[in-house]
């Protein structure tokens, strides 16, 4: 019986110029969502993450109305549309009244520019239609060199910023009250978050599409925090999950062409969650579940912001 050797197999995938730019400019965009959606979700705010992912939208076809480079509406709506929600919030913490007033306010403008772009020139071409359906369920495998070079240091930044803040973001998110009495700066943290939210929510749009970004930022972090209680092993975990979900659904999709690739990342992530609570539930029934550390117990060293970063010991 012929056997084939999976090093061959991955080396005869990579082969493809475009496949190298998906894996590399989606590895780092899957590191970045997974660790920026852990926090969304520790702090209940999914529904901002829903709410960026039409923002994505509609700052595309702003772009696209008005002719102009699409990432510019792309990274510039996710980005202003954030820093609003962190500004009409107490304490730049958006709640759930504030996120539906922006979203609907979004989805008019949306509407506004969905006219202006199949009514204007530049709507009435195949090149503007294709782009407006790739914002919609992403292009990964579409991104040229520079393109995917350029999401994979925006990635990078993100992960960067991410880092150096991460203790004290997290010790904000676990307990603002106590964060706030030791000190540590809790509206600019909140500010810092959003902006990184929005950055993430533009960068990751070009890997999975506005439709199912939400996937992407909140799959692999419910599995993670099902599956640990420790809030840093929770954050790393969702990472790891996001980055493999990405490896794997892209693989899918060159294994089976009908498949997009935005479909079998989402889906893998999905699938985590789902293996995810089929084993804490497993372990509810025959024993009790860790409840979550508060932030109490993380002993932050938040009064020496030097040595704030998530590498610090």
């Amino acid at each position: 019986m012929m056997t084939v050797d999976p090093l061959v197999g991955i080396a005869h995938m990579l082969a493809h110029p475009f496949l190298r730019s998906a894996f590399g400019a989606g590895t780092c965009i899957a590191l970045a969502a997974g660790l920026v959606g852990y926090v969304v979700v520790l702090r209940g705010q999914v529904f901002s993450g829903d709410a960026l992912s039409h923002v994505a939208f509609t700052g595309a076809l702003a772009a696209l109305a008005f002719g102009i480079d699409l990432r510019v509406g792309l990274y510039g709506g996710c980005i202003a549309v954030a820093i609003v929600m962190a500004v009409l919030g107490r304490r730049a913490n958006a709640d759930d009244t504030v996120i539906g007033s922006v979203f609907a306010w979004v989805l008019g403008l949306g509407a506004l520019f969905l006219s202006i772009f199949t009514t204007s020139r530049s709507g009435t071409g195949g090149v503007g239609a294709n782009a407006g359906v790739n914002v919609l369920f992403g292009s990964i495998f579409g991104l040229s060199s520079s393109q995917a070079f350029t999401d994979a240091m925006v990635a990078l930044v993100i992960v960067v910023v991410f880092v150096a803040i991460g203790r004290p973001l997290l010790f904000v998110s676990l307990d603002q009250a106590v964060a706030s009495a030791r000190g540590v700066p809790v509206r600019a943290l909140g500010y810092a978050f959003f902006i990184l939210l929005g950055i993430t929510a533009g960068v990751a749009t070009q890997a999975v599409g506005a439709l199912l970004l939400l996937g992407l930022l909140a799959a692999p972090a419910g599995a993670s925090q099902r599956l640990t209680a420790r809030p840093f092993v929770a954050l790393w975990l969702s990472a790891g999950i996001a980055v493999a979900s990405m490896w794997i659904g892209l693989t899918l999709a060159y294994l089976v062409p009908r498949m997009p690739p935005s479909f079998g990342i989402v889906g893998v992530a999905t699938g985590a969650y789902l293996a995810a609570f089929v084993v804490t539930s497993a372990r509810e029934r025959w024993g009790s579940r860790p409840t979550a550390r508060s932030a109490r117990t993380l002993e932050l060293p938040v009064r020496q912001p030097r040595h704030g970063g998530l590498g610090a010991s």
